[in-house]
């Protein structure tokens, strides 16, 4: 990073400051944060307020955003990226959220060549240099831990990381000293073995959307990485040591930490 760019961080870190009190009651929301020392809570403010300051929040169907709101959305977005930096979210700027579940319209083809119009009801929605669309009663939701894993802004984040290196699916740039073949066999054996134990409606350990194809495991593994961390080591363990590779993060050992 040059002289001026660091000047330039600097100065919105310094101009844009979050508020202590806004920060304090935003982080005491999040669980996900249990056990993030000092240093990192440090650090991911500043991402926050870099966050917050490149991008551009829109409420719609009269949803009117506030500042803490914002807070909630943009902490979230940043844990993922800790300890890979603020530049990994560059190319896209707008955050749109909507009251809840929000309801999408497309035509796809299939394989055989046959376009399909389908209607979906999504809490989330992710472009590579689009925008991050959310579902803020859903962003409520995952506050209160009711579905253990769960956490929509995770989820479409992950997709965002994804897609760094071109169309998501599920192999995201690998940083140096990842080995891609451990990356991949860990990855596929265990989004290989959640398909077959959803195909014979066997316990599928963690949420059964992540079957649904490899982007979408690797946004679910996402999730349960940073808020369900237990689940995923316990089940899954070589997909969570690659998972800690990859973002330079052990949330099970903050979570350990606590004890």
């Amino acid at each position: 990073m040059n002289i001026f760019k660091r000047a330039h961080i600097r100065y919105i870190l310094h101009r844009h400051a979050i508020p202590h009190d806004q920060w304090t009651e935003a982080t005491e929301k999040l669980d996900i944060l249990q056990g993030t020392t000092a240093v990192e809570k440090a650090h991911l403010r500043e991402l926050t307020t870099l966050f917050l300051h490149k991008k551009q929040f829109l409420g719609v169907q009269e949803l009117q955003l506030t500042d803490p709101m914002c807070l909630l959305i943009a902490a979230q977005a940043c844990l993922p990226v800790l300890g890979l930096g603020i530049d990994c979210l560059s190319g896209w700027t707008e955050i749109i959220v909507y009251p809840d579940a929000f309801q999408t319209n497309r035509d796809e083809m299939d394989s055989a060549g046959v376009v399909h119009h389908q209607e979906q009801a999504l809490i989330g929605e992710s472009w590579s240099r689009g925008p991050l669309i959310l579902s803020w009663d859903d962003v409520e939701r995952d506050l209160q831990g009711e579905q253990p894993g769960r956490n929509v802004v995770i989820h479409e984040m992950a997709h965002k990381l994804d897609a760094l290196n071109g169309p998501a699916d599920g192999f995201p740039p690998l940083h140096q000293g990842m080995a891609l073949i451990d990356w991949s066999t860990s990855l596929s054996t265990a989004y290989e073995s959640l398909i077959q134990r959803v195909e014979h409606h066997q316990h599928a350990c963690i949420n059964p959307y992540a079957a649904t194809s490899p982007a979408e495991f690797f946004a679910v593994i996402s999730e349960y990485f940073f808020c369900a961390p237990e689940i995923l080591h316990k089940h899954f363990v070589d997909v969570y040591l690659q998972l800690q590779h990859f973002y330079r993060q052990n949330p099970l050992l903050r979570r350990q930490n606590m004890v």
